[in-house]
């Protein structure tokens, strides 16, 4: 019978995606404080008849403030959190890519260096194409690759593969 049928799927799908969400806010309440050196946060399912129609909300607390929405936090703890919350997916369910567009961008320099950590511990189960324009964060990168335009409307591909030139130095 076809309702039935739907009633179990439904039943399924709302099982998985409890699992889901719960390892997922796990992890996240433990990459959190490892990214910020300190505070805490969690997702919170935004109250819905229907668990698979609920909402997530993130709710941080960077270290030395009080516990807030994330729509409340600064540019940088934005990204930092935004951050955490992806690397916690990864560390659960890998995915052979990500892509991560200038997220360091509004990091000031201590959590870079705490970023490109973690971000080199989770490149050993994924691999990250990373956006960038700090120089601390290509540096370490395994390779770089950049666009010039040394005439105008002729773009040029430059690639350097930093392994190598670690294996020397090594």
């Amino acid at each position: 019978d076809l309702k039935r049928a739907i009633q179990r799927i439904n039943r399924a799908s709302r099982e998985r995606f409890q699992e889901a969400f719960d390892a997922v806010n796990e992890m996240f309440m433990q990459v959190y404080p490892r990214l910020f050196r300190g505070g805490s946060a969690r997702l919170e399912l935004v109250q819905s008849d229907d668990l698979l129609e609920s909402g997530v909300e993130i709710i941080a607390q960077p270290p030395g403030k009080k516990l807030q929405n994330v729509s409340l936090l600064s540019g940088g703890e934005k990204a930092l959190t935004a951050t955490a919350l992806v690397f916690a997916i990864f560390l659960i369910k890998p995915s052979p890519f990500c892509v991560l567009d200038e997220v360091d961008a509004p990091l000031d320099e201590a959590n870079v260096g705490r970023f490109n950590e973690m971000l080199r511990e989770i490149s050993k189960i994924s691999q990250f194409i990373v956006i960038t324009h700090n120089k601390n964060t290509m540096t370490q990168a395994d390779r770089l690759y950049g666009v010039t335009m040394q005439e105008p409307g002729m773009s040029t591909l430059v690639s350097v593969n930093l392994e190598d030139n670690k294996e020397k130095a090594a």
